[in-house]
This record gives C-alpha cells, sequence and structure tokens, in this order.
C-alpha cells in the first residue's frame, strides 16, 4: 500500500511507513501491540493527565484506551494522520465517559502563556490587560466548545487532527472554533465594558 505524508506529522516517509508497518504487525499478532503501547504511552498519558490532574485516574484511563486500541485494532484505517490521532480519539471518548460516570465536571487549568496563544489570534494588543477577563470568559463556554479551544490554542494541534480526535469533518472544526471565537470576542468586549 502506498501511503501518502502529511508533513505536518511525518517528516519522512521512513517515518510514515515505520509506523503503518507497526500497526499493520499488530494487526497480525497482537503481541506486536506492545511496541505501539510503548511508544505511544507517554502521549496519551499526558493528554488524559492534563484533563483529570489525577494520576491513579489517569493510569486507569490510559490502560482503558489501550485496551480498546487492541479490541478495535483491526477496524482502524489509516487516513494520512498519525496512529496516535486515533488514540487520542479513544483518549477523549474516554475522558467524556470518566466525567460523566462520576458526575462531575472537568476543572481546567489554565496558565497565562496558554492565555496569550489565544489572545494573539484574535489581537495584536498588548493582552496582559485582558487575562483575567479572558479566563472569566473561558470558563462560560460550554464544556465541548472549552475543549476545541484547547486543543487548538493550548495543545497547538492542527486543525486535521483534532477532526480526527473527535470524529468530525474538518471543515466543521475550523467553523465552530471561528465562531466560538467570535462569541469568545463579543463576550470579552461586554467584560471588559462592563
Amino acid at each position: 500500500m502506498t501511503v501518502n505524508i502529511n508533513p505536518r506529522y511525518h517528516k519522512t516517509r521512513t517515518q510514515i511507513n515505520i509506523e503503518y508497518k507497526l500497526v499493520e504487525a499488530a494487526k497480525k499478532d497482537t503481541g506486536e501491540f506492545k511496541l505501539i503501547y510503548n511508544k505511544y504511552y507517554e502521549i496519551i498519558f499526558r493528554f488524559i493527565y492534563q484533563r483529570t490532574g489525577d494520576e491513579i485516574i489517569t493510569t486507569d484511563i490510559t490502560s482503558d484506551v489501550f485496551y480498546k486500541a487492541l479490541q478495535n485494532l483491526s477496524s482502524y484505517e489509516f487516513r494520512g494522520l498519525p496512529f496516535s490521532s486515533w488514540l487520542l480519539r479513544i483518549a477523549h471518548n474516554e475522558i467524556i465517559k470518566h466525567y460523566k460516570k462520576i458526575k462531575k465536571s472537568r476543572v481546567v487549568k489554565l496558565e497565562a502563556k496558554h492565555l496569550s496563544h489565544l489572545t494573539s489570534e484574535e489581537s495584536d494588543k498588548n493582552t496582559t490587560d485582558f487575562r483575567p477577563f479572558l479566563l472569566a470568559t473561558l470558563k462560560e463556554l460550554k464544556i465541548e466548545d472549552f475543549h476545541l479551544i484547547e486543543m487548538r490554542f493550548f495543545e497547538n494541534r492542527p486543525f486535521k487532527q483534532i477532526a480526527e480526535i473527535l470524529n468530525k469533518q474538518e471543515s466543521a472544526v475550523k467553523m465552530k472554533v471561528y465562531r466560538i471565537l467570535a462569541k469568545l470576542k463579543v463576550l470579552l468586549q461586554k467584560k471588559i465594558n462592563g
């Protein structure tokens, strides 16, 4: 099979071929899945930990992610994105499932650097004065909207990867992010102007 390289995710044809072969080998022999597990464990663990803030819960959810990935590996199809995007989609769904199960809202930790990433997309002005207002405005977003902003601006994920994680069309994700930004801008101006 010829696979297309997406330069945003894969540096060389060799890199993408190695990943493709890893996945195909694991599809044929589940014992080979340990190589995938070793390669992606830290990425998935960090993604989940950033959303839970609890090491024990993160470890449990990470285990669930790799268990589900192993169970469903035969259905995985290469789409020009790294295999980690598929794992991140599973992780995203498992995190949502976890919070629904415990009936608790997710706590979001924001750092000043995250706010400056977001405001730099929207404005060339000095953003220092806007940060408290922006933080308050971000807290008003629906959790799904915040997830999109978080992945796009705080984690610097490309739209295509976000779309893959959320199992949505890239154009729909872009449109949603720009609508959220427009909404944030209006809410932010209301807060600033009192």
